[in-house]
Order: C-alpha cells, then sequence, then structure tokens
C-alpha cells in the first residue's frame, strides 16, 4: 500500500474520522476530499506545479493553517480545525499524536451540495436575486481586505507568465492554439498598463479571495458563503479586486448565463462605487479563462481521466479567452418610460448584449436615488426624496456615472422616466461628447396596465404607486424624437425588438409621427412574430438593418413586417386579433 493510499484509508477509519456512515471521496489535482458523516476532511496532494508547492509535510500542514485563517475571513462556520497526521513510535498513524509529521488535514463542516452555486447553475436554479446577494458578500470580502501596496501592471505580467508556462506544460495544447492568446493578453497588458498601475496606487490590490469561481461558492442559512479561497500563494490571491471578481463572472458568461454575470456586476458597482474599473473586465474575464483552462487540462493527467469532454471544456475556456480578448465599443442607451412601464426589466435583460463583456453598467435612477439617501435600494422613501431640485441631483449623478464608464472605454445603459426634454437632451449630450453611439429607447403601455404592474411591486427599488403614474400620465405626451416601444407583449419578445432597437449595427428611421413599435404577445402570433425576428438577425453585417419606429423592422430594400397586433384580454376560444402591417 502506498503512504497516500495508508492515509486516506487511516482518514476513514474509526481512528481517524470515520464512522459507519461511510465515506465518500471527491479527488481534484491538487486535494483529496473524505465526506465522512457530517465532516469534509481535506488532504493536500504532494505535488510542485508552477503556481504552488506541497512537496512536503511542513509545506502542506502551513497551507492548510493558512487556509483555515484566510476562509474564516467568509466561511467560519464551515472551517472548523487543522489537524497533523504524525507517525508514532510503533508505525502506526495518528491524529495530532506526538510523531513524526507526516501529513495534515483541514477539517470543515459538510454542507448541502445541492445549495453549490455550480449546481445551482448547472440545474437552472441559480436565481438575479442569487447574484445580487453574491455581489454584497464579494463587496464585503473586498471592503474588509487590506490595500497592498505594488505595482498593478507588473502584479498582472506575473500572472501572464505563470499562465504561459502553465499553457505550455500541459500537453493538450498545441503551440498554434495557445500563441495567439498569450499575445493577445499581452498587448491588452501593455494597453492597460497605466490605468492597473493607477489602481494599485489608490488601493484596488487587495488579499482577495483567489479562486472565486461558482465551485466554490455555496449557501450557508440561505446566504452565499465563499469558500475554499486560493491559500497558497500570497503573490496570486493578492491583486486587483476586480480580477477576484472577473473569475465568477467569466464562470457565468461561459455557463451561458450573461443576464446573472451582468446583474453581479451591476451590483457589485453598486456596493463599491468602483465605475472606472469596468473596462479592465473583459482582459481580466479572458485571463481568468486561460487559467481554467490549463487547470482543466491538467486534471486530464493528474486524475488519468482522459474523457472527451473534459478536453472539450478546457478547449471552450481558451475560446472564450479569445472571444473576451475581441474589441467591443462602447455605447450609451437611455431607456425612458413611466413607472411601470417595463424599464428595469428590460434593462436588466438586454445589458448583456451592449458592449464589452460582461455587459452595460446599468444606471437606475431609483437605485442612485436610494444610494445618495444611504439605504438598501429596497427601501421605501417618503416623498420628500422626490423633491424636483433632489430628482434634479440624481439625474446629474447618473450622467456623472456614465461619464466615467464611458470615458474608460465600456458600455452604459442610463435607466430613468425621462420626460423632461432637458434631460433627454443631457443624455444625448454626453454621448456625443464622449464620442459614442447613442440609442435612446421609450418604453410605454396602457395606463390600467402601468398601474397594475406598479400595484404588484414588492421590495423592489421603485417607489412608485398607482397614484405616481396617473400624475406622469397627466404630463405632455411622450417624446417624438425617441423610437417607442409598446411593452404589452411577453417579455422575451419585448426585449428581442429592444435588443434591435439599441444595436448599434441597427439603422433608427423615424417616421413622423412617431408611431409605437407595438410588440405582440407570443401567444397572439408566435410565428410571424418569431420569423420576422430571426428574418432581420439573418442579414449580414453591413446589410443596412433597419427598426423603423413604425414598426416595421427593414433590411435593405426589402423591408421584413414585425405585425402590429393590440393586446388584448383574450380568454381560451375567443377569436385571434387580426395582425395590421
Amino acid at each position: 500500500m502506498s503512504a497516500r493510499a495508508e492515509i486516506v484509508e487511516f482518514l476513514a477509519s474509526r481512528h481517524g474520522f470515520g464512522s459507519d456512515g461511510g465515506c465518500k471521496t471527491v479527488v481534484t489535482h491538487i486535494s483529496t476530499v473524505l465526506l465522512i458523516g457530517e465532516r469534509a476532511i481535506k488532504l493536500k496532494h504532494p505535488v510542485r506545479l508552477p503556481y504552488l508547492d506541497f512537496s512536503t509535510p511542513e509545506r502542506r500542514l502551513q497551507a492548510c493553517l493558512d487556509e483555515l485563517r484566510l476562509n474564516r475571513r467568509t466561511a467560519p462556520t464551515l472551517y472548523r480545525a487543522v489537524h497533523r497526521i504524525t507517525r508514532e513510535a510503533d508505525g502506526r498513524l495518528a491524529l495530532n499524536g506526538q510523531g513524526r509529521l507526516e501529513d495534515a488535514v483541514v477539517e470543515m463542516a459538510r454542507f448541502d451540495e445541492r445549495t453549490l452555486f455550480d449546481r445551482l447553475a448547472r440545474e437552472g436554479r441559480l436565481s438575479l436575486d442569487d447574484a445580487d446577494a453574491l455581489a454584497k458578500a464579494i463587496a464585503a470580502l473586498h471592503g474588509d481586505a487590506q490595500p497592498v501596496a505594488g505595482a498593478g501592471a507588473e502584479r498582472m505580467a506575473r500572472v501572464l507568465a505563470l499562465n504561459e508556462t502553465a499553457l505550455r506544460d500541459v500537453a493538450l495544447f498545441s503551440p498554434c492554439e495557445v500563441q495567439p492568446i498569450i499575445l493577445a493578453c499581452r498587448q491588452e497588458l501593455e494597453r492597460l498598463q497605466e490605468r492597473l498601475d493607477q489602481r494599485a496606487r489608490t488601493g484596488f490590490v487587495r488579499r482577495c479571495h483567489g479562486d472565486l469561481h461558482l465551485r466554490n461558492i455555496c449557501k450557508v442559512d440561505g446566504a452565499p458563503t465563499l469558500f475554499d479561497c486560493l491559500e497558497f500563494s500570497e503573490e496570486l490571491a493578492t491583486t486587483d479586486v476586480l480580477y477576484d471578481l472577473a473569475f465568477v463572472l467569466m464562470d457565468l458568461w461561459r455557463r451561458k448565463l450573461p443576464v446573472h454575470a451582468n446583474t453581479l456586476f451591476n451590483r457589485y458597482v453598486d456596493e463599491t462605487g468602483d465605475e472606472a474599473g469596468a473596462a479592465l473586465l473583459p482582459f481580466f474575464m479572458a485571463v481568468r479563462a486561460v487559467v481554467r483552462a490549463h487547470v482543466t487540462a491538467a486534471e486530464i493527467g493528474a486524475t488519468e481521466l482522459s474523457c472527451a469532454w473534459i478536453r472539450s471544456e478546457a478547449r471552450s475556456y481558451l475560446a472564450l479567452a479569445r472571444d473576451l480578448l475581441a474589441i467591443r465599443p462602447a455605447s450609451l442607451v437611455a431607456i425612458g418610460g413611466f413607472s411601470g412601464s417595463g424599464k428595469s426589466s428590460v434593462a436588466t435583460r438586454i445589458a448583456p448584449q451592449i458592449g464589452p463583456a460582461p455587459g452595460a453598467r446599468i444606471l437606475a435612477s431609483d437605485r442612485i436615488r436610494k444610494h445618495l439617501f444611504g439605504v438598501p435600494a429596497e427601501t421605501p422613501l417618503g416623498a420628500e426624496a422626490y423633491a424636483p431640485a433632489l430628482s434634479e441631483t440624481v439625474y446629474e449623478t447618473a450622467l456623472a456615472c456614465a461619464d466615467i464608464v464611458l470615458a474608460a472605454g465600456h458600455a452604459v445603459i442610463c435607466e430613468a422616466v425621462f420626460d423632461r426634454p432637458s434631460t433627454r437632451a443631457a443624455v444625448e449630450t454626453l454621448a456625443q461628447r464622449r464620442g459614442v453611439p447613442f440609442r435612446p429607447l421609450w418604453l410605454e403601455a396602457p395606463a390600467d396596465l402601468l398601474m397594475r404592474r406598479v400595484a404588484a411591486r414588492r421590495h423592489d427599488p421603485s417607489d412608485a404607486t398607482p397614484e405616481v403614474v396617473m400624475s406622469q400620465l397627466a404630463k405632455p405626451t411622450p417624446p417624438h424624437d425617441w423610437p417607442r416601444l409598446c411593452t404589452t407583449g411577453d417579455l422575451e419578445t419585448v426585449c428581442k425588438a429592444a435588443q434591435l432597437a439599441t444595436d448599434t449595427q441597427v439603422t433608427i428611421s423615424l417616421a413622423a409621427p412617431c408611431a409605437q413599435m407595438r410588440i405582440p404577445s407570443r401567444a397572439l402570433a408566435p410565428l410571424t412574430c418569431a420569423r420576422a425576428l430571426a428574418k432581420v438577425e439573418a442579414r449580414p453585417p453591413g446589410g443596412g438593418r433597419t427598426v423603423g419606429a413604425d414598426g416595421l423592422l427593414r433590411a435593405g430594400a426589402t423591408p421584413t413586417v414585425l405585425s402590429l397586433v393590440e393586446e388584448t384580454d383574450r380568454r381560451p376560444g375567443s377569436p385571434r386579433p387580426r395582425p395590421t402591417g
């Protein structure tokens, strides 16, 4: 029996942590975890890699002590103790005995594996509320960490060097696969050098989690809990806080959960105010994807798994890195409309498609107002918080934040009522000054629907009531110089139309008078709507796609018509409204 097999057998026995409940073993490329009853016992492998050294018992013991100390910052109830495994005089292994040190383990409380964020994402159970709560947990960790002096760009250069070494050491990737990505990462580092150094000087480099992907996040008592932080290298874990955040953003992005990634990004910036850092995220996410590529590739050899899906997963990370490093221009989108028109819902769902990953920064007037008053977004405010002067301050704050984000090269969605010409002119002027495309969109719905939506809200950043909606409707008519989108249809279809209307590759032509783009629900015209959108999206780039505010989706000389239908309260068996168009 090998020494490692002996230690694993000892840990699972009644002399270690064993019981009649049996033992389940989970193996990674750097550790073995024994799940025994209510405990999880983590044993590190005696390995030496470019980024860690567990080659001696003493090094593994120190790594265990560091793991306990660092993870108690975010998961104090999970991390219980460190135990020494010793070889006694009679040759037997013992826990915390007097003999020679053979190894060490971390004892953890076992949690419900069904709450792992990796599993929640895989099973479609990860909610946007989970992303919201996770943002707060990550922001709290970063806020409590102390700044570390040093050059930001030089620190990232060392990360790239480690990535390059690790990529070349794994047999899975050929030089022609990795060299273009290595070169692109170096070029981005050079472009961002000054910004990285400036952030290091102003305190954004801290001792972070270091390995913050979905498999290292679970729920404890219903709250997102970060565990299994990177304990073996102060160098790798001490980094720009946004590089730490980028790992979980990249993980969500790869799993085709862009709305969750964008929500996490936006709520994190809401908590921290780190507006200017948004432009670093595509680079940081790409570097994190490269890390996962070589770590996944190393697992093939280390665990003797040569499954095709593991190889495919490793290569998918490289493909993601290439995509994240592609240049995507910034733009400014303004979404206006009365309360209940769907501004927040539409903004949340179209933001991932706007600008560089993880999508546009959403500057919502309701959230900004709560921030200015120093209360959580869901806390109701009194009428005094909505005085004209304070509302003007809210708009000014939104534009000031948008200016910072746009100046850094990232995209923005400003989401507010925008019922006054002066506020609409101000946001358009900002886009012109920053030299970015401007895409406005006015959302509307029938008055009774607006009031029903508002009355149904619970724990929402908006404090609007049906009475507020009535006062808004009494004001002058909506703008005729913004495309108008009726939101009475199903949300998915409305958001599809909003994406087209805010796409910088689509030409917006306004007819006079400006009519609504009335979007049918899928129940009313499923084939017509889906086919119309599909035909428009199938046009090649540069084909002159046009969304007319009269409700027509056009491509070149041949218009594709998205049928216009009035939404009615249809009951089963009632006649289908006749499309017009």
